[in-house]
Order: structure tokens, then C-alpha cells, then sequence
């Protein structure tokens, strides 16, 4: 199972490298990264998606909280959270196509940042389902580039879970 775990880390040199000798020493693969700053100055969080069951996320927690500037380790799989990523994507688009591809972008509130005779490039934010949804949509012009983040992720302090709102939906409808 993938897992999201969140790590508030104190902002100096090496930080990085620990976390990730720590998971290669045991042959873990993070599949997602994403770092930057946090609400506190001197602080930054990382966001990472790894897999493993919950014994085996439960233990990289353990060794986290292990390392020298590692503040704050939360697995937030189970929890209801706000996730986004960012993708840029490059497409062949041509004078044939290209009202085609401006429709798709529309239809997932994407935006085209670069055009060209050939291509365009598109933005996309959302969260990671939205990201696979658009590449299939996109495959049929011929995808050149992609460039993604990872994902990143705060939880909800409403404690909504939007998942299961729009399982509900589904069911409904």
C-alpha cells in the first residue's frame, strides 16, 4: 500500500541526504518527493509517498524521529487531506488537433503556459488522480515532456474526508 507521511524538518545542509541514506540503507523506494518551507522560519516539510505495509511505514517513522533535525513524522495516508501536485506536460498539437487539445485543458481547468507551431505545453494542478486522468486524455496528440512535483499534502482541519463525500456521490448518482 502507498503511504503519505509528512516530515517537518529543521532547514539546514545534509537534512535531505539522512532521510534519503536512510531509506535506501533498508531498500525502500520513495516514490514521490517534495520539499520546501514550512509555516515556521528555519523549517521545512517533506512530503513523501512510499510503499509498504503498516508495520514497514510504522519503522520508517521510528527511524525518522531517529535523525538529528527531524522535528515532526506523520504518516497522513488515513487521513483526510488537501493534496495537490503540479505537472507540465508537452503535447504535439497541430493546426488539425489543437482546438482538440485547448478543449481537454479547459474541461480539467488546466492552462496552456507555451505554444508553438507544433506543440503546446500545458499546467496542471490537482490532485494525483487529476494528473492520471489528463495524460490518458492527452496520450491520443503524443506526449513529449513531462515534468511532475510530487505530491504534496496538508491535513484537513475540518476533518472532512472529500474522498468518501464523493464515493457517496458515486453511489447516488
Amino acid at each position: 500500500m502507498k503511504h503519505t507521511i509528512s516530515v517537518l524538518v529543521e532547514d539546514e545542509a545534509g537534512v535531505l541526504a539522512r532521510i534519503a541514506g536512510l531509506f535506501a540503507r533498508r531498500g525502500f523506494n520513495i516514490e514521490s518527493l517534495a520539499v520546501g518551507s514550512a509555516e515556521k522560519i528555519g523549517s521545512s516539510r517533506i512530503t513523501m509517498v512510499v510503499s509498504g505495509d503498516d508495520r514497514v511505514i510504522e519503522q520508517i517513522v521510528k527511524q525518522l524521529y531517529k535523525l538529528i533535525s527531524v522535528l515532526k513524522v506523520n504518516d497522513i495516508t488515513q487521513t483526510p487531506c488537501v493534496e495537490r501536485e503540479l505537472m507540465l506536460v508537452k503535447i504535439n498539437a497541430t493546426a488539425s488537433n489543437r482546438a482538440e487539445a485547448i478543449e481537454i485543458v479547459q474541461v480539467f481547468r488546466a492552462r496552456i503556459v507555451d505554444i508553438s507551431e507544433d506543440t503546446l505545453t500545458i499546467e496542471v494542478v490537482g490532485d494525483p488522480g487529476k494528473m492520471v486522468a489528463i495524460v490518458q486524455m492527452l496520450n491520443k496528440f503524443g506526449i513529449r515532456e513531462i515534468a511532475r512535483t510530487g505530491k504534496i499534502a496538508l491535513t484537513r482541519e475540518s476533518g472532512v474526508n472529500t474522498e468518501y463525500l464523493k464515493s457517496l456521490e458515486a453511489k447516488a448518482g
